[in-house]
């Protein structure tokens, strides 16, 4: 297991990122889920912005997700399960 300072930096990086930028999905990158991060980031660039209101939302909704897990929630479902959305 990764120390608990990594898996709570890790954390708070994703969730800030998912709040601010989540229609880029650099929240998706930051937790290795390249992806998912790449999905995000096509579907608001190729839409022209479009559908990044909705990858905001998205980006909004997994970011306050993951600040409110505790670590070793946050550590079993994304890093060891890796699960990619919600």
């Amino acid at each position: 297991m990764t120390s608990n300072s990594d898996v709570s930096g890790k954390k708070v990086a994703a969730g800030i990122c998912g709040i601010l930028l989540g229609a880029l999905g650099i929240h998706k990158f930051v937790l290795g889920y390249n992806t998912e991060g790449l999905i995000m980031l096509l579907v608001s660039l190729l839409t022209c912005g479009l559908f990044a209101p909705v990858m905001s939302i998205i980006g909004l909704i997994e970011g306050v997700i993951y600040l409110t897990k505790s670590d070793e929630e946050f550590y079993r479902t994304y890093i060891t399960a890796k699960k990619g959305w919600f």
